[in-house]
């Protein structure tokens, strides 16, 4: 019953051609960069494996030192790759080989939102006809728009959802998908092959991947830190076991996530004190996060985003508020203090850490009571792209989790400056001074890659806020309308002038909180649910 410890370069040769590989890993969290690399090796040595399939529910590998999928990103090696988030980073690094093969054509691609990709490796476990859901319609993801597909390679290719009709309603179909090859990764592996991930940020969706793939005839391949005897690992802390596990890879030298080697307040093993916490430099953001703390209640639950939302936890911290609301991210912490930058996905001193598939499925049905998220541009209509920049794609990871939280949210806060590139600002007295105004403006008529559906969302009944640092606007129903504005911002010139379209400007306009512009703390107390 032992299973075989084998180098990365022997699991590279496991792998056939044409075969479709699920990876699990979101940036460097949990990420099986050993094994990634010695495909990669293998290719370049051999020729082979070719013609690979990959699918990602959140991205492989980052930009700081983990290469994840620019490994694969060779012509002939890789052929297509569904992604529910690709590596992405600041302008001022190199851009990952990956989105230059997207761009050039040399790969089909598709940015599947995560949780649905999640919830097509357990339907095609479970041998189902596929995932039918409302999750991204009148999307991106909606064939009536892109479909996923990012480029001509995968618009050339059967489409990978369908506009369906079922009981009189409009669904979204993802037919099956099967994988031959699962590369998934944890701590510890004992003798029979059971994996724990005591030393890991999250769980994701390493499990339901190596279901998926052992249904259905595969092979599993698990990177850990380290091989340890049978019997070491404690029953409940087996989060893989070893019946789904074909080949451990050990590789003592795996990063625990994004620029950090190993912080056990990561993985729950520890706690640090509240003090160990930074709050964040004043600044333009620090105004946006704290109008958007604003907005939240004492007991809530909040999902939160990367950007500027991921600030309103410290901002909370600040004011003596940490603890009074439940932070959710996808990747699976619930509770604790998120981490912020290109970190994001963990969170310190956290309540509980989910597998990745058990929190979209709550994000998915909209059971939690705000989600924090970011935008690039805002439409006439309120849609929001967060997921695509045609200039400079690797600037966003693409959608990720975004279209899975919000397509049955209550409430949703975007935040975000009103313009972009070049933006300089004056804070104080209460307000702020525009001394350069961006390049770029984000309230453009039609989004570039609609990501949220104000239409949709609308049709649902969430409520919308978009929370920038000048003025806030919620989406009414005849698109964004201006309720707040900043003291020392001129309304026509500095905001309706600002926007390519025609914003709304409500009759009860107010005044932002002039306490948003002090970098003392506001007193900020949450209100109750």
């Amino acid at each position: 019953m032992s299973k075989p410890v084998i180098t990365a370069a022997e699991a590279a040769r496991l792998i056939p051609d044409d075969a479709v590989v699920t990876v699990s890993s979101s940036s460097a969290l949990n990420c099986p960069d050993a094994v990634l690399r010695a495909i990669g090796e293998r290719f370049d040595a051999e020729g082979h494996p070719r013609n690979l399939t990959t699918l990602h529910p959140i991205a492989a590998g980052d930009m700081y030192g983990v290469v994840g999928i620019d490994h694969l990103a060779k012509p002939g090696l890789l052929s297509a790759i569904l992604a529910g988030s690709y590596p992405s980073g600041p302008s001022s690094l190199p851009s990952p080989r990956i989105w230059s093969m997207i761009g050039d054509n040399q790969v089909a691609a598709w940015n599947v939102p995560s949780g649905i990709l999640f919830d097509m490796h357990r339907d095609v476990a479970a041998r189902r006809a596929g995932v039918l859901t409302k999750v991204g319609l009148d999307t991106f993801a909606d064939p009536r728009r892109q479909g996923c597909a990012m480029n001509d390679a995968a618009r050339a290719k059967a489409p990978v959802v369908r506009l369906v009709e079922f009981d009189g309603e409009e669904w979204l179909h993802f037919p099956n998908i099967v994988p031959q090859v699962a590369i998934i990764r944890g701590t510890s592996a004992d003798e029979r092959g059971n994996i724990s991930m005591e030393h890991e940020g999250a769980p994701l969706g390493a499990l339901d991947q190596a279901i998926a793939v052992r249904n259905h005839g595969g092979i599993v391949i698990a990177q850990v830190k380290r091989a340890v005897a049978e019997g070491s690992i404690p029953t409940r802390q087996v989060v893989v076991p070893g019946h789904l596990v074909d080949y451990v890879v050990v590789d003592p030298e795996q990063r625990q996530t994004t620029e950090i080697v190993y912080d056990p307040a990561i993985s729950g093993e520890i706690r640090l004190p509240m003090s160990a916490f930074e709050t964040p430099e004043f600044g333009v953001e620090t105004v946006i996060a704290r109008r958007a703390a604003l907005a939240l209640r004492d007991g809530w639950a909040v999902n939160l985003g990367f950007g500027v939302s991921a600030l309103v936890p410290r901002v909370l911290l600040a004011e003596g508020q940490a603890g009074k609301v439940t932070w959710a991210i996808e990747q699976g912490a619930v509770g604790g203090m998120p981490l912020t930058g290109f970190a994001f996905g963990c969170a310190a001193n956290a309540d509980a850490i989910l597998p990745s598939p058990q929190q979209f499925t709550y994000f998915q049905g909209g059971g939690f009571d705000c989600a924090l998220l970011s935008f690039l541009q805002v439409s006439a209509a309120g849609d929001v792209n967060v997921s695509r920049l045609a200039a400079r794609p690797y600037l966003t990871a693409g959608a990720g989790g975004f279209v899975d939280i919000t397509a049955h949210a209550r409430r949703v806060i975007f935040s975000g400056t009103f313009t972009t590139g070049g933006l300089d600002v004056a804070i104080g007295d209460g307000g702020l001074t525009i001394r350069r105004e961006g390049k770029l403006r984000k309230f453009v008529p039609e989004a570039e890659h609609v990501t949220f559906s104000g239409r949709r969302s609308r049709s649902v009944g969430t409520e919308v806020l978009y929370v920038t640092e000048r003025c806030v606007l919620r989406l009414g129903d005849e698109g964004p309308e201006v309720i707040e504005i900043a003291k020392g911002v001129d309304l026509q010139r500095d905001v309706l002038g600002q926007a390519e379209i025609a914003l709304k400007v409500s009759p009860d306009l107010k005044p932002m909180d002039p306490r948003l512009f002090d970098p003392a703390p506001m007193g900020l107390v949450l209100g109750d649910r």
